[in-house]
């Protein structure tokens, strides 16, 4: 279990209230940005400080990792929406009876701020330009125990978590519901083209037919019998437009467990074919999956347009933050 810290000025009543965190990926420059990366980086059964108002007003549990998502309609005026893409991850908030103010104990508290990344100033305030950070042990234990018996008993809580079963991104759910209704709904396309651009939505169709003429087997279990693949998208479906859904360079043929690894952004493929592993998966499963995390994998060349769709899964899917991580 991990220990995080969520500035939440101006999104508390939302993300508490709706049980998320949300972040865009980048800077509007298009810069990287660490504490939009560490979204990356957070696991189920880690605990989030929630701050706002110069307060530590809820505690949240965290129930997934973190996943593409829109930015939620309910931030009104700045800006919602379907095509504005970022970071979610779920989180069980609880309001707390006790809340602390940092600051009316900026002396206990200035001795265990970490040097980087830190969320607040020695004055025990807040840093406007923190969203998400981690935070070391030791601070978490002295917020824990300025709160009280609240926090311990989230945090135990939180333990039961770690060891759970995460929960559904629910996110992701609303917003592929989103796009499918669209498609249904669009005018300038055939009743043929609708239902080839939903099939490729499970990995069916025309699309799985194109895949299947590039890739034979899977690239990691190297099984290659067709009942037991998926065609699963590189650049996702919900990403891309419609002629990338059904582009069969956009693709790879994948068993069910890989497929789920590789869609949520567990493991990636750098473009000379080098097994990527998130730092957040979890080896133990991975092992039990049939993949090799103990020595480097290659899985062959890719095709110049797999390159392409593979670069950006690298950069908008895969859970990996090097910067967030050092």
């Amino acid at each position: 279990m991990r220990y995080w810290w969520a500035n939440q000025n101006q999104t508390y009543r939302h993300e508490v209230a709706g049980g998320y965190l949300w972040s865009p990926k980048r800077n509007s420059n298009g810069a990287r940005n660490p504490y939009y990366d560490f979204m990356r980086v957070v696991s189920p059964g880690d605990l989030v400080f929630s701050y706002a108002d110069t307060l530590v007003k809820a505690i949240g549990v965290v129930k997934a990792h973190a996943y593409e998502a829109p930015k939620p309609l309910e931030f009104g005026n700045t800006g919602a929406y379907w095509e504005k893409i970022g970071w979610r991850v779920d989180v069980q908030f609880r309001e707390l009876i006790h809340q602390v103010r940092p600051a009316d104990h900026a002396e206990t508290i200035a001795k265990v701020l970490p040097a980087q990344y830190s969320p607040l100033r020695p004055n025990g305030f807040g840093l406007q330009n923190v969203y998400l950070t981690r935070v070391p042990v030791d601070l978490a234990e002295t917020l824990v125990a300025l709160i009280g018996i609240e926090a311990r008993n989230l945090a135990k809580a939180a333990r039961v978590a770690d060891e759970g079963i995460a929960a559904d991104a629910v996110g992701l759910i609303q917003w592929e519901s989103h796009q499918i209704e669209q498609l249904q709904q669009n005018p300038d396309l055939s009743p043929t083209e609708r239902e080839a651009l939903v099939l490729a939505r499970r990995g069916q169709g025309k699309f799985r037919q194109k895949v299947a003429a590039i890739e034979k087997w899977c690239r990691i279990t190297r099984v290659e019998k067709p009942e037991h693949l998926r065609a699963s998208h590189c650049k996702p479906w919900r990403d891309s437009n419609n002629a990338e859904r059904l582009d069969g360079e956009n693709g790879l043929l994948l068993t069910p467990t890989i497929d789920h690894l590789f869609d949520r952004g567990f493991i990636s493929f750098e473009s000379n074919g080098d097994l990527l592993i998130s730092p957040v998966a979890h080896v133990n499963s991975l092992e039990r999956m049939g993949i090799d995390t103990a020595n480097g994998v290659n899985v062959g060349s890719f095709s110049s347009g797999q390159r392409q769709y593979l670069d950006f899964h690298r950069n908008s899917v895969f859970l990996s933050t090097r910067a967030a991580l050092d």
